[in-house]
């Protein structure tokens, strides 16, 4: 009951007129960005903090989630007119959407996507407001022993399961704990990777590694594949017949959304790929569901392939919340976009962050009740003004990101070393994907680092640097357990990924 009145505050608060302004700029924005390969949720959240620091903390992060429910939202638009999946988790949805438009059933995809994104998203975040408190009385029992065997956890899955290969990845999670580590050391205050160099002393902004990789990389990817030719981007045609789904429609949809949103949330919960994990997933169990004619649909335009990934994909967004407010653990990129966030206003999120700051957290869950309505309000009426954005110059689009992302890192310290370090992580990130290692463990790696550098001293000065000590309480025997079944289950799932991804669309 507690709970319930702390949600229905929350409400009191998010329902702001200026609070519902910034949350309907998130979801616009995000949608916009979902819409545009390339340009996802972690990058905008790492470009627009720099200029949110004059916010209040409940108003940015309620901007940061809207951003983030928008660009989950923003994908599945081009992966069904145009076959151009705007965010990696929208991929699957192009096997069956772009099917669908083809034979004049675009309409229906957009359709049940939406209304599955919202039905997925609303359950996934009445999960959350119940499932959170509880996860969080049993943080607060937790030593730093099971802190280090939990962020292990995020290191390892992150490492193996973003991005096409588990060696890429860990090596981008050490480069990124080598960044972590440059500055002061806390305990003997000695100077670390610093070569010698004072504007080093404090450490690498995690703002400048994230704009450097996902914009500047970007960006300058981008521009290195113009020179070959521009992006090729498939006419989107006008979606002939019906307007709307037809009872069969309906039918076949409703348990597939049911199924995607209880696939998704769990999944969304731990360090195991997030949304992309879970559309797969979901996609692979509606195939093994159908039957009969339906069944034989599947790679010809299967409503049952649009409605369980959509769904799943909004759901894994809310299960993503539960580490970041209860344990303070980001398990995507832009998790740890928005942890980054909270430690800039000297917010840590963890098992105290309900009683020391419960305004900001359940006004921020209570936007996302409001984020899905008008989600679902926006997705459909506006599809024709998402295609458009496809439509602005590359060239444009991507010289407009440099410029914002080089003001936005001046504006940090007003320091023109900070536009330096800026432009050598941009070059990082640009041969990072030519070379195809993922970015996003390296980010999660700098924002966990430090943690896991605390606890992991914290735990040996406990046990006078027994190692044991590590594996001492039940709780690590089930993470590392955890651990060795989800890197079994990694292979697996990549090599069924890799399968479907070939299958031509």
């Amino acid at each position: 009951m507690d709970n319930l009145m702390l949600l229905l505050e929350g409400f009191a608060t998010a329902a702001q007129p200026i609070y519902l302004l910034y949350a309907l700029f998130g979801v616009f924005i995000g949608t916009a960005v979902g819409v545009l390969p390339g340009i996802g949720p972690a990058m905008t959240v790492a470009l627009l903090m720099p200029i949110t620091y004059t916010l209040e903390p409940t108003a940015a992060m309620i901007v940061f989630a809207g951003i983030y429910y928008g660009g989950m939202y923003g994908g599945s638009t081009t992966s069904i007119l145009l076959n151009t999946p705007g965010e990696s988790a929208s991929i699957v949805t192009a096997l069956e959407g772009n099917k669908m438009a083809k034979a004049g059933r675009g309409a229906a995809a957009l359709a049940t996507a939406a209304i599955g994104s919202f039905i997925a998203g609303t359950v996934a975040t009445v999960l959350l407001s119940f499932l959170a408190p509880i996860i969080v009385d049993f943080a607060i029992s937790l030593g730093p022993v099971d802190y280090v065997a939990l962020m292990v956890l995020a290191f390892l899955t992150i490492g193996a399961l973003l991005g096409g290969s588990p060696l890429r990845g860990m090596a981008s999670l050490l480069l990124g704990l080598v960044i972590a580590f440059i500055g002061v050391d806390d305990t003997s205050a000695a100077q670390r990777y610093t070569f010698g160099l004072p504007w080093l002393a404090d450490g690498i902004d995690v703002v400048l590694v994230a704009v450097g990789l996902f914009a500047l990389g970007e960006a300058l990817h981008v521009a290195a594949r113009l020179r070959r030719g521009p992006i090729q981007v498939m006419g989107m045609g006008r979606s002939r017949g019906q307007r709307w789904m037809s009872r069969s429609d309906w039918k076949r949809s409703w348990k597939p959304w049911l199924r995607g949103t209880f696939i998704g949330f769990p999944i969304g919960t731990i360090p195991a790929g997030g949304a992309d994990v879970s559309t797969f997933l979901s996609y692979a169990a509606e195939k093994k569901l159908a039957k009969g004619e339906n069944k034989k649909e599947f790679g010809h335009g299967a409503i049952e392939g649009v409605a369980g990934p959509e769904s799943a994909n909004n759901a894994a967004a809310a299960g993503v919340l539960v580490p970041l407010l209860t344990l303070g653990i980001p398990t995507t990129a832009t998790a740890a976009m928005m942890l980054t966030a909270f430690q800039r206003y000297q917010i840590q999120p963890g098992p105290l962050l309900m009683e020391t700051n419960a305004t900001l957290v359940w006004a921020l869950i209570a936007s996302l009740y409001i984020g899905n309505v008008m989600l679902l309000v926006l997705n459909l009426p506006l599809v024709g003004l998402w295609v458009k954005i496809l439509q602005i110059p590359r060239h444009y689009l991507y010289a407009g990101i440099l410029v914002f992302g080089v003001m936005g890192a001046y504006s940090l310290n007003f320091n023109i070393m900070d536009v330096v370090i800026l432009l050598i992580i941009g070059l990082l990130g640009f041969f990072m994907r030519q070379y195809g290692y993922p970015v996003a463990p390296l980010v999660v790696a700098m924002i966990l680092g430090p943690m896991f550098e605390v606890q992991l001293r914290r735990s040996l000065q406990i046990s006078q640097n027994e190692l044991s000590t590590l594996f001492s309480t039940p709780f690590t025997w089930v993470v590392y357990g955890a651990i060795i079944v989800l890197f079994a289950l990694s292979f697996v799932i990549k090599k069924a990924q890799k399968k479907m991804e070939e299958v031509p669309v």
